[in-house]
């Protein structure tokens, strides 16, 4: 379908400002300040994130409560059960907590619910189990602060709960739990919000190792080096889509170098199974390569496959694991791609999209959810049937809040959460028809036709010859990119297209001209629909990037879109 192309407006006062200020070209200029950092000194923190940037962990609403109790419990021997999420960052979160615990000395142990058998969050039955089995305190990561009726039960059977979550708090901060980590609560003074919960989780080892570093507990113990951490809090973050600005981003940045050093044994051999470039791993390895493996396990099979993995100290069993995560990944790829056939069969016309149907596999709708909603521009709601229960994914677009979309239809559904862009919910059978009228209803109420029109957000429109190794060595520098930080995206309106062919079965690999300079390589993943084209007058929405292959570094581009007449599509 169509996209309409919008492009940021230059502001050359800001660009000569932070030209000379950072000495950069005009368009790296432009690209900071179409991300909001139009002030010198921030735009310069922005290019060299440092670690003493990261903000007082202490500022966190419940913190100093928190340290306390995990104190209490190690010098008293008590157990302390990591109950995490089965999703990426969960996974992430419960192997960092749990390592950190059990290097400072800590009697720890982890467990994850399974997707299909106990669902996400927290549950009674696993609560009363931990307890048996002689845990007295539970520290939740990535989940919690929506289990209020579960919390109180805890307390109920003696066991406290430190809750560390990133979840939006519908319903306020979880009474039954002793403290509540979570920097989107009421009078939190974390000043930023949107960590991922593994950066939650980091927050809470940081200010753990500084109270035992008061107390002289590693006085006759090895103080732990947190910044071997940062591999698994890159990962996390990246896969959770949270915005890579401020403290995520010098996670990220300094996560990357840590996972590129191959230190994790577990993570060498996914880096080595997927077949990620050593020493070379970036956002998008971890995004499209590292993080889907680890989250098909939870997906498919039990999240404690990759749980094992993170947190293996035995290389045999590391590369084994690998394998296993592999084989799962594949398996995955191939029910997705059945899910999503079956799914296009279901479509109907209307501004939302509402499917159900027996036999999908709850842990692959939201993956196809979200292609569903990119390729038509709606949002997309899947729903697995299984008896007289539906249990579903859902996956907004820009200018939607699935929450509260969700919200506006809640008399329908047994249970709902999640976020402005994607969430679950369960619903009864009965009753999904009419959450599907409601459901468009509301779409209908809160967006027009052209809200329904996918927008592609141009930072610059430029000319070819603009693409100089200076302009991609300052695009590098604004790297990781990510959710708030995307790849920045250029668009040309002339160009020519020599030729192109299908890669795969959805992507395209095109040829493309420019006036007395070499052809450019260039692949537009998702765009097989489009070939063949050929010829000249073609704008191309595309970001640029060095290619580096046995030695050589070659211009490329990543192509987002392309239109036979993209001026009529500028606005």
């Amino acid at each position: 379908m169509k996209k309409r192309w919008k492009v940021n407006p230059a502001n050359i006062e800001l660009q000569e400002v932070l030209g000379k200020e950072l000495d950069i070209l005009p368009l790296t200029a432009q690209l900071l300040i179409n991300r909001g950092l139009v002030e010198p000194d921030k735009a310069s923190s922005f290019l060299r994130p440092e670690l003493k940037d990261l903000h007082d962990p202490f500022l966190m609403k419940d913190m100093g409560k928190a340290v306390e109790r995990i104190l209490k419990a190690l010098e008293g021997r008590e157990k302390i059960a990591v109950y995490g999420d089965y999703d990426v960052d969960g996974t992430t979160s419960t192997a960092l907590l749990y390592l950190f615990l059990k290097e400072i000395g800590a009697e720890v142990q982890c467990y994850i619910p399974g997707r299909k058998t106990e669902g996400y969050g927290l549950n009674s039955p696993a609560l009363g189990k931990l307890k048996e089995g002689g845990a007295s305190l539970v520290i939740t990561v990535d989940c919690g602060v929506s289990n209020h009726e579960e919390l109180a039960f805890a307390r109920s059977i003696g066991l406290d709960c430190i809750v560390s979550d990133h979840h939006e708090l519908e319903k306020g901060a979880p009474e039954g739990a002793f403290a509540v980590l979570n920097p989107k609560q009421k009078g939190c003074e974390f000043p930023f919000k949107f960590l991922a919960g593994v950066g939650v989780a980091f927050n809470l080892a940081i200010a753990l190792r500084a109270r035992l570093r008061e107390t002289g507990w590693f006085a006759r113990k090895e103080e732990p080096n947190l910044k071997r951490y940062l591999d698994l809090v890159a990962i996390g973050t990246i896969a959770d889509l949270v915005p890579l600005m401020d403290e995520n981003r010098v996670l990220v940045s300094y996560g990357l170098k840590e996972l590129s050093g191959g230190a994790r044994l577990g993570l060498k051999a996914l880096i080595d199974a997927s077949g990620v470039k050593p020493g070379r791993v970036d956002a998008d390895s971890v995004a499209f390569q590292l993080a889907p493996r680890i989250n098909a396990a939870g997906r498919l099979g039990s999240a404690m496959t990759a749980l094992r993995l993170l947190i293996t100290d035995d290389a045999k069993e590391a590369a084994s694991l690998a394998g296993d995560l592999n084989r799962e990944n594949s398996l995955r790829q191939r029910i997705e791609e059945e899910t999503l056939l079956e799914a296009l069969g279901l479509m109907t016309d209307g501004p939302g999209i509402v499917l159900a149907k027996e036999n999908w596999n709850p842990g692959v709708i939201g993956i196809v959810a979200s292609r569903l909603a990119d390729r038509f521009g709606k949002p997309a709601v899947m729903i697995a049937l299984e008896g007289e229960v539906g249990k579903g994914s859902a996956r907004g677009v820009k200018a939607f809040n699935m929450l509260e979309g969700l919200k506006s239809c809640s008399g329908l559904l047994q249970k709902y959460g999640g976020h402005k862009a994607a969430a679950g919910l369960t619903i009864a059978r009965e009753n999904i028809d009419r959450f599907r009228e409601e459901f468009q209803a509301c779409i209908s109420e809160k967006l027009s036709e052209d809200d329904l029109t996918p927008e592609i957000v141009l930072d610059a429109v430029i000319k070819f010859d603009e693409l100089d190794s200076r302009l991609l060595s300052e695009i590098e520098r604004l790297a990781p990119f990510g959710a708030s930080n995307r790849e920045p995206l250029l668009a040309v309106t002339d160009a020519e297209i020599l030729a192109t062919e299908i890669v795969g079965t959805r992507h395209l690999r095109l040829k493309v001209s420019r006036k007395g300079l070499s052809a450019l390589s260039a692949i537009g993943f998702g765009l097989a629909p489009l070939h063949p084209i050929k010829g000249g007058g073609f704008g191309i929405a595309f970001s640029p990037y060095m290619d580096e292959w046995q030695g050589m570094r070659n211009l490329k581009l990543r192509v987002k879109d392309v239109q036979a007449e993209c001026v009529k599509f500028l606005t």
